[in-house]
Formats: C-alpha cells, sequence, structure tokens
C-alpha cells in the first residue's frame, strides 16, 4: 500500500511539469487527509528527495537523491511497462540472478532489477564485468517476447541501438556498436549487454538483458589493467551525467524499439544496428571458441548473424565471438 501511494505521487509530479501541486490535490488523489500527505511528502525528503512547500501554491520537487532508487526513476518516466515494476537493490551478487529468481515467479514483463554496486557481475563467456557502487547502470530487463528461439539474439542487438540513442539524446556523444554487445566511445568500451535465456527446446519463457553502462566513474576507479580500453560517460564528456535520466531514456528507447519489432520484425533494427555498427566494411579478426575467422565485416542477416567474407571470397557466419578491428 505504501508503495502504491509512493508510485502514486511521484507520477503526479511527474505529470506536474515542475509546477506546484496543493495539498488538498494530492489528498484527493490518493484517498488520503492532508496531514497523510505531508507524513508521505516527510518520507521523500527523508530518502534524499528536496521538496519546496508554498503557502497557498503547494509542494514541488526541486532535486532527486543521489542514488537511482526506483522512486527517482519513476519520477518522469512515461513508458507503458518497460521500467514500470522496478526491483531495487543496494548491492547484489548480480542483478541477472535476481532477475532469473523473480522471471520464475512471473512478475510482469518489463520488470527491472537495477543495483548500486553489482560483487560478482559478469559479461560474456563468464568475464567479470567491472561495477563499483553509486558510479554506473547495472541493470536487468524482464521479457516474454512471443518469438521463435533463434531470435532471441536480436534482442541483444535491439538494446544496443536503444543504449546508443539513450547516451546520444542525453550527451550528444557518438558512441559506436561492437558486435554483437559492447558500446564504444573514441574505441574504448563504455557499456556491455548480456543477453539469457529461460526456455524450453521450442518455447521461451524468458530473455533477461543486462546491462552494464559506465557513467560517472573516473580513471582511477578502473583498474589499472582497464585503463587502455574503458572508459565512461563523465570521462567523455569532462562532467557528471544524471543516471536516473538515463536510465529512463533507456527504458523510452527501448520500449518503442520493441514494440515496433514486436509489429514490424527485424529488419528496421537490422538496418539502425547496422548504421551505429563500429566495424561494418572493416577489415577483423573473429575468434570463435575453435578458429579465427579473418575478412571484410559485410554486416548482420535477418537472424542478427554476423557476416564476413574472407580473402577468398568465402563468407562466414559467425554466431558467436570476440571480435577484433
Amino acid at each position: 500500500m505504501q508503495t502504491e501511494i509512493r508510485k502514486q505521487l511521484l507520477d503526479a509530479f511527474t505529470n506536474a511539469d515542475d509546477t506546484y501541486l496543493s495539498g488538498q490535490f494530492l489528498a484527493d488523489l490518493i484517498g488520503c487527509s492532508r496531514t497523510a500527505v505531508w507524513k508521505h511528502m516527510e518520507e521523500l525528503r527523508k530518502d534524499g528527495f528536496q521538496l519546496e512547500a508554498v503557502r497557498r501554491k503547494g509542494y514541488r520537487i526541486v532535486s532527486t537523491p543521489e542514488a537511482i532508487t526506483a522512486d527517482e526513476i519513476r519520477l518522469g518516466l512515461h513508458t507503458k511497462f518497460i521500467g514500470q515494476n522496478i526491483q531495487y537493490e543496494e548491492a547484489v551478487e548480480s542483478t541477472q540472478k535476481v532477475a532469473q529468481r523473480l522471471a520464475n515467479e512471473n512478475v510482469p514483463e518489463g520488470t527491472v532489477v537495477i543495483a548500486e554496486e553489482q560483487l560478482s557481475g559478469k559479461g560474456r563467456l563468464g568475464r567479470q564485468w567491472h561495477s563499483p557502487k553509486y558510479t554506473g547502470i547495472w541493470m536487468s530487463l524482464i521479457l516474454r517476447p512471443n518469438i521463435p528461439l533463434p531470435k532471441a539474439p536480436q534482442l541483444t542487438l535491439l538494446t544496443a541501438v536503444a543504449v546508443v540513442q539513450a547516451i546520444e539524446d542525453l550527451t550528444g556523444l557518438a558512441a559506436e556498436i561492437k558486435w554483437p554487445n559492447d558500446i564504444l566511445i573514441n574505441g574504448k568500451k563504455l557499456t556491455g549487454i548480456l543477453t539469457e535465456l529461460q526456455a524450453e527446446a521450442d518455447q521461451i519463457h524468458s530473455v533477461i538483458i543486462g546491462i552494464g553502462i559506465n557513467v560517472n566513474q573516473q580513471l582511477q576507479d578502473f583498474p589499472s589493467e582497464l585503463h587502455p580500453i574503458a572508459t565512461s560517460l563523465s570521462i567523455e564528456t569532462g562532467g557528471k551525467i544524471s543516471r536516473a535520466s538515463l536510465i529512463r531514456s533507456i527504458f523510452t528507447k527501448f520500449e518503442n524499439l520493441y514494440m515496433s519489432y514486436l509489429d514490424e520484425g527485424f529488419l528496421p533494427i537490422k538496418l539502425l544496428w547496422e548504421s551505429y555498427a563500429v566495424s561494418i566494411g572493416k577489415h577483423i579478426k573473429a575468434r570463435t571458441l575453435t578458429t579465427v575467422i579473418e575478412g571484410k565485416a559485410l554486416g548482420i542477416t535477418e537472424e542478427g548473424v554476423l557476416q564476413i567474407e574472407d580473402k577468398f571470397g568465402k563468407i562466414h557466419h559467425v554466431y558467436s565471438a570476440d571480435i577484433e578491428i
């Protein structure tokens, strides 16, 4: 009940567009007394929201807390289902593990697990993902798409497009995608995406997309071995970035692309992905578990599979590999 009241209050301030809301308006909205409204506003204040209360005008939220709580993300979020149900954690082993458990409990599609810190975050091929507290975005999104099992990897590419678009909108930075799941700025890694399935032989139960974004780290926040290859939005812009604003933008971009994908298929996503891809037309090496394929990156297929043309003119279809440009 308390959570629902808080959600109603934050939704009201989101729709108010920075204008004052009277205590009576809020009392009528949530069905309580003006004294109860005051108590709820004091709880928001204790949680780090800066509030302005003006006699005869009402309340206005001036600023939000440093931590990216579910409340701060909801303030200004206009999606229909992506991010409307948020599980916020201070610290977890991995947001993917929490999301897998929630998916088994049949939480709604669009549920997101967000943590301030991951103690055992991981990337592709079981690699460690460095995720220090209060600096980045570490989250996992639960989807339940009605698509054939082989098409699930397309959602990794869709996610990359959504993140790139959100970064460009918020910061103006030109981000690029390195197949299949890395986002780079100036050749350095900014974002990793990890997609995991819960499925039977012919049916997807859920797709869990993990997204890790370096936002406000400085160079000293990274282990020394990552200094030549990692970056953050703050390093690239020279300023501090609102993590909650970026999350809201990602949710909005993702929902729009996802709904388009379900209606129109992968082709529009494919064209967008290729427009952001760093490797298309370049000479690359693809290291798979069993071999190394070297040649020109032609693009991706309708299924999201990378195509490489070797020096003999043979076209290879690469489903999973590490790419060197």
